[in-house]
């Protein structure tokens, strides 16, 4: 099993609940690689927007000691371009992530777009690139469950708080960009 990067000390987990929201940052690279791409709009969590900008003003480190990745899905029902800034573990070259919703009793926005469309686009630092996300398998989500919960205790605070599966979602990177 891979490793998680990240601060195990850091309650401040996050996945955005929504999207939409705050214009994202033209500057930032955009969506390469994804079809139709066009203006992106950062997460309406005013604490995920903020991340968001801090990331991409300190070149992908917003926090030290913590790995974060900004994740861009297409909208499900609008065919917008949503991103958020999630924490990330390893898996060898995939990137592993929690669908925690901190610990809400429906899916976040972003993992329930990527189901519709799992063609996503990725920022780890200043590298951007295309990736194809999918849930774990049944198989696969024991070991990434418990890699993920080692490093991030809100995690197991998260599923005592709800009575759905918190999803894990593998991020594997496409040929190219």
């Amino acid at each position: 099993m891979g490793e998680v990067h990240g601060n195990p000390g850091f309650s401040g987990v996050h996945d955005s609940p929504g999207s939409g929201g705050v214009h994202g940052n033209p500057g930032s690279g955009g969506v390469h690689g994804n079809p139709g791409s066009g203006e992106v709009r950062d997460s309406p969590d005013p604490w995920v927007a903020e991340h968001i900008r801090r990331f991409q003003e300190t070149g992908g480190r917003p926090r030290p000691g913590t790995n974060d990745l900004l994740l861009t899905t297409r909208g499900r029902r609008t065919g917008e371009l949503r991103r958020t800034a999630l924490v990330y573990g390893r898996d060898g070259d995939r990137y592993v992530l929690v669908a925690s919703n901190r610990g809400a009793d429906r899916h976040p926005a972003w993992y329930l777009n990527l189901l519709a469309d799992p063609r996503v686009t990725v920022q780890v630092g200043t590298e951007v690139f295309t990736a194809r996300a999918r849930p774990a398998t049944a198989a696969e989500r024991p070991g990434l469950w418990r890699l993920m919960a080692s490093a991030r205790p809100e995690y197991a605070a998260y599923r005592e708080r709800t009575t759905r599966e918190i999803p894990v979602v593998l991020l594997e990177r496409l040929p190219g960009r």
